[in-house]
């Protein structure tokens, strides 16, 4: 069955609307929940696995499972926690393969070398600032990739889904499969780590860390929409 191309109303739908369009193949449907949700899903995939190349894996692999889920979905959360969940199930997925490699790999004397690096802010739209601006929000935004980084697993995703995706402290307990007091707990423990170095920068920087708009944003709803059959 080929998809429908109409557009949709101005009107945002809510979460099952939505997902009656896009199980009925309303391509419009599909590219505004990917358009949406891309950038919260990167984050949360990148916060769990600290390497973008596969947290862009982890959301398209979790796409897939999500669209083929989708009939089951009933709405008793949120369409977009529902999806963290998943991508973020994904994440820790793959990040356990990794581990299991690695110790495979350590066991016979096999030295893995990390060389992946990209500049943060690839992609991202600068047209309205100075060139002295635009270097320092990407110095800045380099700073706190490092900085998240280097926290523990347990404190990161909390971080990344808490302070920059801005998710509350509820839908980051139920995307991450923790009590809330948890969620609480790690949060201050990853800030008082950060702190110091950057907590005077950070409300400058938070706009421009990770981003996963424009051009990455459109590829990745592309490359989803096409595996997805829609025309």
């Amino acid at each position: 069955m080929s998809a429908r191309t109409g557009t949709l109303d101005d009107a945002e739908p809510g979460d099952l609307e939505l997902v009656r369009r896009i199980l009925a193949r309303d391509a419009a449907a599909a590219r505004r929940l990917l358009t949406a949700s891309n950038q919260r899903l990167f984050r949360a995939a990148w916060s769990i696995l600290g390497n973008r190349a596969e947290a862009e894996e982890a959301v398209q692999d979790g796409y897939m499972k999500a669209f083929a889920a989708m009939p089951r979905f009933k709405g008793e959360a949120a369409l977009s926690t529902w999806l963290t969940r998943i991508v973020i199930n994904e994440a820790l997925d793959r990040r356990r393969r990794a581990k299991r490699r690695a110790a495979m790999l350590e066991a016979r004397g096999v030295a893995v070398m990390d060389d992946y690096r990209e500049a943060l802010m690839q992609g991202s739209d600068e047209a309205d600032r100075s060139p002295e601006q635009a270097m320092m929000r990407r110095e800045l935004a380099r700073v706190m990739e490092t900085a998240i980084r280097a926290l523990p697993e347990t404190f990161r995703p909390v971080f990344v889904l808490r302070e920059i995706e801005g998710l509350s402290v509820a839908e980051t307990a139920a995307a991450l499969g923790l009590g809330e007091q948890t969620v609480r707990t790690r949060l201050f423990r990853a800030k008082a780590r950060l702190k110091a170095a950057l907590e005077p920068q950070m409300a400058g920087v938070r706009a421009a860390t990770l981003p996963f708009a424009g051009a990455d944003c459109q590829a990745m709803t592309e490359r989803v929409l096409e595996k997805l059959g829609f025309a």
